[in-house]
């Protein structure tokens, strides 16, 4: 019995030190795919591709290439309908999505492993319920994002987004903002807020301008935010953040707390890059 017992502490430290090495091997990767900046052949595509990465501070420019790299290395691309994955694809996706979490490391996409790339404008199913009656309808989408991953996209749209940096549209950007927001657990617009944050402005300020979207949608009012902001608070969020970076002066001029509580999330100031 005695030496079933040695033998159980044994295995045990010996599971604790493999588990142990190999955390320790992970962290020594991550931190050395943080450090490096990006090969020739991707900074090549990221200046093509993301004019928004040129606008960048030298010191963000850096840390997003170290993003970059561990975006690439840990997430799988997975091309549909015929679409191809390239390094153009990975890398323009890779930079749009990394510039969010760009000053806000502790906020990475941990969940999420794997993307999905259709060619164009994708069909997802809609499911609606009504009393007792449950409708399914077909829904052309350019972009989704699942908790837990994986996020979808259509390559066209990502690729028009990077390149038209300053239309205000981004699906990159919104599908992400996606993936942050429901970090929380719940996708609803209130995202994992860093301690000196005060969560009671965010839900103010957001509420009080989610709120002015909503009455100028149903009176046929324009608004800097896209239309779309004002299906739920989640969307706004999503709308607000690719307004924050494509059209951060315009942000800033018409809704000046909102752009100030992204600012504190998201650890920029965009208005500053232009």
């Amino acid at each position: 019995m005695a030496s079933m017992n040695i033998l159980i502490i044994i295995l045990i430290a010996a599971g604790g030190l493999y588990l142990g090495g190999r955390w320790a091997y992970q962290r020594r990767q991550r931190e050395a795919l943080l450090a490096a900046p990006l090969s020739a052949a991707h900074k090549a595509i990221v200046v093509k591709n993301v004019p928004l990465f040129e606008k960048l501070p030298d010191a963000l420019q850096t840390k997003l290439e170290g993003l970059m790299n561990r975006f690439l290395s840990e997430v799988t691309f997975f091309g549909q309908q015929g679409v191809k994955i390239t390094d153009d694809i990975r890398v323009t996706i890779a930079a749009q999505a990394c510039v969010l979490i760009v000053n806000k490391e502790n906020r990475w996409f941990k969940s999420l492993k794997t993307i999905h790339v259709y060619p164009a404008a994708f069909k997802s199913k809609l499911v609606g319920v009504e009393g007792h009656v449950h409708s399914e309808r077909d829904q052309a989408r350019s972009g989704e994002s699942w908790a837990k991953g994986p996020v979808i996209l259509a390559w066209d749209h990502a690729a028009y987004g990077a390149f038209a940096a300053h239309d205000g549209q981004n699906v990159v950007m919104h599908e992400f903002a996606h993936q942050l927001d429901e970090q929380t657990g719940k996708t609803d617009g209130s995202p994992l807020l860093d301690k000196d944050h005060s969560a009671s402005r965010w839900a103010r300020v957001f509420q009080v301008a989610y709120q002015r979207l909503r009455d100028d949608v149903a009176a046929g009012r324009g608004n800097v935010l896209n239309g779309y902001g004002a299906t739920n608070p989640a969307e706004f969020f999503a709308v607000a953040t690719e307004m924050f970076f494509e059209r951060p002066d315009e942000l800033r001029a018409h809704e000046p707390d909102l752009y100030g509580e992204l600012s504190q999330y998201y650890r920029l100031d965009p208005a500053a890059w232009y």
